[in-house]
């Protein structure tokens, strides 16, 4: 018989039902996160996992302690060992806690719960308990929890975007395991630690709404405030107030109309953000990128750059729909909400912020449809809209495609690619049908399908229709191009020269405002506005567009200082030095496209793919 000093062989022969028994732990351990086989603890270095047995165990004389253990004996069962050193030192550890110990036999006439008797149950705890708030020895061992703060819950103690409330990653859990389960109960999560945490998420210096209330006159018995507004949402008293509206002009000339609300309608707005993202967080698509946590617009590019290396793409799609945000139908806009949340006071909640309309020159104007520009709530309303719009009906389509199709959306603005002509224009006859099914439409000066890609040139060129057409995106102006090393096909990107001109005519009237300050003032603001606009532009490629903007401020900040007086004069030679000390360096900050897309996707999948088939790219 082969012999086993208290030592567990590396692979010790098991029956086949401990195989069943190890193929159910490791089930268990895919779902609850439980391990089998070896733990730690901070005491007794590693113990191994608590098995039930049914063997048969030996009757030792007690010791003085009144606690019985089993000497060190050679068996021939290996499990036998673990499970008696595993009993023997769960009755040690509830010795010294002063607990009674179902290994001490009974001392009165009555029978004792825990006396000895022939069980298969051990002192260890084989399921980790419920209670987060205590350590990992302490519930492995099955300690008494500690005193002071044991008990409080895991919660982060400082206020943060991805900790709102812990309930909220139980919507999320549920979110993400079933797509078509409606949430009935959700208002309860606005608590007020959630209304402070978005509180604290607004912008510092924002301009104030109707009622004239900043932001820091708002936190001024803060407390308070944020407990009262709590108790009217939940009791139903709370009123939106009309939102005043003002203009901003857009790179076409036009102007854009922004509503600016009140500070205790964005912190209630902000706070059902919170909520919202954590159910369709879990539901939209890999090819969304706007207004959503953890993506931006060079996430967006990259996307693009890598799908139009990647796949052969020979046509692109460059779609804008005319006016969205103030064409969105609320009736459209409720009936896709309640796809997911059957809370009715949730809707109610943003139904009268949808509605409650906008104040301007004293008169108040209710909104019909669309959502106000400039809203906290908007920007997921708007994604909400088009998930269900554009980006499901764009995944079903592409699964019949033929081709290669790659699609990236950033709010309203869609770049679409195509490998075949036909398709694209299908694609662009069925999108018209669907937008104007739910009482949308595409611009029809922005939205156009050009000829775009590696063999573009080549194409135009045997047509005789010259060099490829160029379309925006994101601030940027795409065009195709050939490496000056390899020859081979590259996408190019500069800055869109309306919005340098337009950046350009803002800083002229910045510097006239500015034409009497110190220059040292006046070149840290320069700095600072230089700076933000190399974090944004400074991608590859677009180096000539980056000199000739920063050249543009140096004839426009040298104008200024000689506009000072009659006798105003500044060498050119003297300026530069000046400029020199004060601009910052012209360099790229942006890795390649498709380094960062591979790098930030590593492992994951991406739903630009083509015919509906995600590719890792």
């Amino acid at each position: 018989m082969q012999v086993f000093h208290g030592v567990r062989p590396s692979q010790p022969p098991r029956p086949r039902v401990m195989h069943e028994v190890s193929a159910r732990e490791g089930s268990r351990e895919a779902f609850t996160g439980e391990t089998t086989g070896w733990v730690s603890s901070c005491e007794t270095g590693r113990i191994p996992r608590c098995r039930s047995s049914s063997l048969t165990r030996r009757q030792h004389p007690p010791r003085a302690n009144g606690l019985r253990m089993e000497e060190p004996r050679a068996v021939g069962d290996p499990m036998h060992v673990e499970t008696s050193f595993v009993r023997n030192l769960g009755g040690l550890i509830r010795v010294r806690q002063g607990m009674p110990d179902r290994l001490m036999k009974a001392k009165g006439r009555t029978m004792s719960m825990h006396a000895d008797e022939e069980s298969d149950e051990v002192v260890l705890p084989v399921k980790r308990s419920n209670n987060e708030g205590l350590s990992s020895a302490e519930t492995v061992e099955g300690r008494a929890s500690p005193k002071g703060n044991g008990g409080q819950t895991a919660a982060a103690r400082t206020l943060r975007r991805d900790t709102a409330s812990n309930g909220l990653a139980a919507v999320r859990r549920a979110a993400r395991q079933s797509k078509t389960v409606r949430f009935t109960a959700l208002l309860h999560h606005i608590t007020t630690d959630l209304l402070k945490q978005s509180y604290l998420a607004l912008t510092r210096d924002a301009a104030p709404g109707t009622d004239g209330v900043t932001w820091q006159a708002y936190g001024e018995n803060l407390e308070e405030k944020l407990k009262d507004l709590h108790e009217r949402v939940h009791r139903g008293s709370y009123r939106a107030r009309p939102a005043r509206r003002t203009y901003i002009p857009k790179a076409d000339g036009s102007k854009r109309p922004l509503s600016i609300l009140c500070l205790e309608d964005k912190i209630v707005q902000q706070a059902v953000v919170h909520v919202l993202e954590a159910i369709y967080e879990e539901d939209f698509l890999g090819l969304s990128y706007g207004y959503r946590p953890g993506r931006g617009q060079h996430d967006a590019l990259d996307a693009l750059h890598a799908g139009i290396y990647r796949k052969q793409v020979n046509w692109v799609l460059d779609a804008d729909i005319q006016g969205f945000f103030d064409a969105m139908a609320h009736s459209w806009t409720i009936r896709f909400l309640e796809h997911r949340i059957a809370d009715k006071r949730i809707l109610r909640l943003i139904a009268k912020w949808l509605k409650v309309g906008i104040t301007e020159d004293g008169l108040v104007t209710r909104s019909e449809r669309g959502t106000p520009q400039g809203a906290v709530i908007s920007p997921i309303l708007a994604n909400v809209y088009l998930h269900y719009v554009f980006d499901r009906w764009t995944h079903r389509w592409r699964r019949n495609a033929t081709g290669d199709v790659i699609a990236i959306r950033y709010a309203d603005d869609t770049i679409v690619g195509f490998q075949h002509e036909h398709e694209a224009k299908a694609f662009l006859h069925d999108l018209q049908e669907r937008m104007r099914a739910f009482e949308l439409a595409l611009h029809p000066a922005k939205t156009r399908l050009i000829r775009f890609g590696r063999h573009a040139a080549k194409q135009r060129e045997k047509l005789g229709e010259g060099k490829p057409e160029t379309f925006d995106f994101l601030g940027f102006q795409h065009f195709c191009t050939r490496s000056r090393k390899w020859g081979s096909f590259v996408i190019g990107r500069r800055t869109i020269k309306k919005t340098m001109l337009r950046q350009l005519q803002a800083v002229k009237m910045e510097l006239r405002k500015r034409m009497h300050d110190p220059i040292a003032k006046t070149g840290a603001w320069l700095t600072q506005m230089l700076q933000g606009h190399l974090n944004y532009y400074a991608v590859s490629g677009n180096g000539p567009s980056l000199w000739w903007y920063f050249n543009e401020v140096r004839w426009r900040w040298i104008k200024s200082l000689k506009r000072r007086s009659q006798r105003a004069f500044m060498s050119w030679e003297k300026f530069t030095s000046i400029t020199n000390r004060v601009f910052p360096s012209i360099r790229i900050l942006h890795p390649l496209p498709c380094h960062r897309f591979d790098a930030r996707t590593r492992g994951k999948r991406s739903y630009a793919g083509a015919a509906g088939v995600p590719y890792r790219c």
